[in-house]
């Protein structure tokens, strides 16, 4: 039998597997423009966030947000490599692993290449992961730059268009670090999809179902995203009665 033959199961189980990864992206991507999200919610809040950061003169607070934003980054993507270095330990150590996985009930045997193109894909996943995290970091690098050489409260030749136009700028850059930072998130979760594709692609193609499942309820219906939008009626509401 061919390769694709006697691994059929596993190639529908990886394509329906990255339908289910690229798909749900370009359609939350989509949903978003027109329906509320924790991503453009959020988005909202960093706009005010940056506007109102311009009317302080002490920006210690705010440089100390940066800060613990970009850690958080930090600490993702130094996972992501010790992961990254612990996968490629394990493609040294195939043989071993198939014979561990075959004493498993219900688990599927893999060929050698099969196992070495799971444990490649959870490292493409990793790595992914790592490009994003750094770029979220980088970004709110960018963010601390910039808080950095706003102007003050104080300084009564900058314009309040150019103090809007500067807000704004702040904002895309935040808003495009937090935006890299969700997506190496989701990889986790993607990641746990693949951990199960070791046990049996069937288990694998309803993890990653649930995955779908789960991302969809928290960006768009989670208690959070409600909290969060309560918060900007309530803040609209006020600006309009004033």
């Amino acid at each position: 039998m061919s390769f694709t033959e006697s691994n059929l199961l596993d190639i529908v189980a990886l394509v329906w597997f990255l339908v289910c990864w690229i798909g749900y992206g370009v359609y939350s991507s989509r949903k978003s423009k027109s329906v509320p999200s924790l991503s453009n919610t959020l988005d909202l809040y960093r706009a005010d966030w940056m506007s109102r950061f311009l009317m302080r003169e002490n920006r210690i607070a705010d440089a100390s947000v940066v800060g613990n934003l970009e850690r958080n980054g930090a600490f993702f993507a130094s996972s992501s490599l010790l992961i990254i270095a612990g996968i490629l330990t394990a493609l040294g150590y195939t043989d071993k692993a198939l014979e561990l996985f075959s004493d498993i009930p219900f688990a599927h045997l893999n060929s050698r290449m099969m196992w070495e193109i799971k444990l490649s894909v959870m490292m493409v996943v990793f790595v992914y992961a790592f490009f994003k995290f750094t770029w979220a970091m980088r970004q709110y690098n960018f963010c601390a730059v910039l808080i950095g050489s706003a102007p003050l409260a104080s300084e009564s030749k900058v314009s309040p268009r150019a103090r809007e136009a500067f807000a704004q700028s702040a904002a895309q850059v935040a808003n495009h670090a937090g935006d890299a930072f969700n997506l190496g998130l989701r990889s986790y979760y993607y990641a746990l999809a693949v951990l199960s594709w070791f046990v049996h692609p069937v288990l694998f193609m309803v993890i990653s179902t649930a995955v779908v499942v789960i991302l969809h309820h928290r960006e768009f219906e989670s208690r959070a995203l409600k909290a969060l939008r309560a918060g900007k009626v309530f803040e609209d509401e006020g600006a309009g009665q004033s």
